[in-house]
């Protein structure tokens, strides 16, 4: 039996180095994908932790399986589970915690430097990052804050790239769990919908620059992100 359930929605959104650190843990994974309908039938009270992967959808989008998604995610809270949701799945928490989820009026990405929030410097969720550090984004929504959150990060395109709620959820806007083969495939692939006249979007030449460098540190915030979810997990 799995102790951690994945659950993706689109095949190159996939867990990437999310999936190497837990096999580096030795610790066993079930990897769902949401919007085929896998997450029906499933046993809600079988994982220890949960993961969400991103998504080109919007949680706004009339597809049945978004809300059957958020119903689980609540069961999961409620459950006092480690639950941890990057890009679209940190929108899916909020919208399961009862924050919206708007649309951006431009796209951030690319290596967006991260600012720690007020107040935030306690978090455990943070404690093993640098001074200065960046995550890879590719996204055109954003979440709000759900009531009783403390929100951790922000960017300057994006005011809340990262929240907590209790101490167990963890909400990332952008995508820590990339690989250089992931961000070489969607370079290769979704070229046609970055427009590099907008500030808020690096080039591709930017992005690709020094790539090998960047994902490793990339690795390492990952790595204390979902070192701490399972932790809390137990594993």
């Amino acid at each position: 039996m799995s102790d951690v359930l994945i659950l993706t929605h689109i095949d190159y959104c996939p867990p990437a180095h999310l999936a190497q650190v837990l096999q580096a843990h030795g610790c066993r994974f079930d990897v769902l994908r949401a919007d085929l309908g896998e997450l029906s039938g499933y046993d809600l009270e079988r994982p220890r932790a949960v993961a969400l992967m991103g998504g080109p959808m919007s949680v706004n989008d009339p597809l049945p399986w978004i809300a059957e998604e958020v119903a689980a995610l609540q069961r999961f809270i409620a459950r006092d589970l480690p639950i941890i949701g990057h890009c679209l799945g940190g929108q899916l928490l909020a919208r399961a915690l009862g924050a919206d989820v708007r649309r951006m009026p431009y796209t951030e990405a690319g290596w967006q430097p991260m600012q720690r929030c007020s107040g935030a410097a306690a978090s455990p969720w943070l404690a093993h990052l640098p001074e200065a550090f960046s995550i890879f984004q590719w996204h055109g929504d954003t979440f709000a804050l759900p009531e009783g959150a403390q929100p951790l990060l922000s960017s300057r395109w994006c005011d809340n790239q990262a929240f907590a709620w209790g101490d167990k959820v963890l909400a990332l806007q952008g995508h820590p769990e990339m690989t250089e083969e992931l961000i070489a495939l969607w370079l290769d692939d979704w070229a046609h919908l970055l427009d590099a006249s907008q500030p808020s979007q690096q080039s591709l030449a930017e992005m690709r620059e020094r790539l090998g460098e960047k994902v490793r540190l990339l690795n390492q915030v990952a790595e204390g992100f979902y070192a701490h979810w399972l932790k809390l997990a137990g594993l």
